[in-house]
């Protein structure tokens, strides 16, 4: 059975766009598929400035949320990256085969570097290198495969030319991952700013859907949302992005295309409105499960805590061969 890794990262509250992109698939399809791990990725909520105390409550949610959604722990796998030490073990191995202009290269951290320079703040060292350590992530547990959306594609590159590297120089120990992804509505993007994602990092706003907000504000966003000029309703994301956008919401949440769909209505208001009732339909059973979960916070416990040790079990040998393979002396 092919192994797939993905998680999500708790710098935000998650979003429609987590949602709709990932984690319904990742319930539906690929923890029944697959052997499946999903993980809290607070490691890399480090990499910006960040309150602790909110990088620890967001865990806590993400996770939740992640179990809301309909995460099987009987099924999958499912825990929080940093209780699993072969994690950063094996990413500064990992530092010694990638290079410099590879780091550098990469587009989230040339656009997160200009986003700290513009508000004053230092990069941070870990902002730069930080695309290794999901790379461990990754290798760690010899996943064939990584669910990921557009904006993370280049990521999954790198951990394909860093494992094979690996490979031809020290002897094979890594699986070569593919990156994988859904038809439709992989990257939903604000609904106020079409050309821009719907990142959980942003701001809260009237363009951002978060998976625990109430029917009444879900509604209100969508209805809000920016269209284009003229007046057919028709799919083009490249000229009418922001109405593409509801479409492609629309279709993700009804199972649909969004070509046809488009067929189907006349005016502006209809689409929206349509596609506000079945953005809360499809979250009213992630927030009922959700409320239900947070009235029994030991049995969240008691999942990461499994998680974890079973993560643990499956990431040590592959982490210890690396150590062997790269000259370093077994313990």
């Amino acid at each position: 059975m092919t192994r797939v890794f993905s998680g999500v990262k708790p710098t935000g509250h998650l979003t429609l766009g987590n949602y709709l992109g990932a984690m319904r698939r990742w319930a539906a399809v690929d923890q029944h598929e697959a052997d499946a791990l999903f993980c809290v990725v607070d490691l890399h909520a480090l990499t910006v400035e960040h309150d602790p105390a909110r990088v620890r409550r967001l865990s806590r949610q993400a996770a939740t949320l992640l179990l809301a959604s309909g995460l099987d722990p009987d099924v999958c796998t499912v825990f929080v990256q940093s209780h699993v030490d072969e994690h950063a073990r094996l990413s500064y191995v990992l530092e010694c085969v990638a290079t410099d202009g590879e780091m550098r290269r990469m587009i989230q951290y040339k656009e997160k570097a200009a986003r700290e320079q513009r508000r004053g703040g230092s990069v941070r060292l870990s902002l730069l290198t930080y695309p290794v350590l999901m790379a461990a992530d990754i290798l760690a547990y010899r996943a064939g495969e990584v669910p990921v959306g557009d904006d993370q594609r280049q990521h999954v590159e790198l951990a394909r030319d860093i494992a094979v590297r690996f490979n031809q120089r020290y002897g094979h120990t890594f699986v070569v991952p593919r990156a994988t992804r859904p038809d439709v509505a992989a990257r939903v993007m604000n609904l106020q700013d079409p050309m821009s994602k719907m990142g959980k990092s942003d701001d809260v706003g009237p363009g951002i859907v978060y998976l625990l907000d109430e029917p009444d504000v879900v509604r209100k966003k969508v209805m809000r949302a920016v269209t284009d000029s003229g007046r057919e309703v028709v799919y083009d994301p490249e000229a009418r992005p922001g109405l593409a956008n509801l479409l492609e919401i629309l279709a993700a949440c009804a199972g649909e295309e969004p070509e046809r769909l488009s067929g189907a209505y006349v005016s502006y208001g209809d689409l929206k409105k349509d596609t506000a009732e079945a953005v809360v339909e499809v979250l009213r059973p992630v927030q009922k499960r959700h409320k239900e979960l947070c009235a029994d916070p030991g049995y969240v416990e008691r999942v990461l805590r499994d998680g974890a040790e079973r993560a643990r079990g499956m990431a040590r040998p592959t982490v210890d061969a690396a150590y062997r393979a790269i000259g370093l002396l077994p313990a």
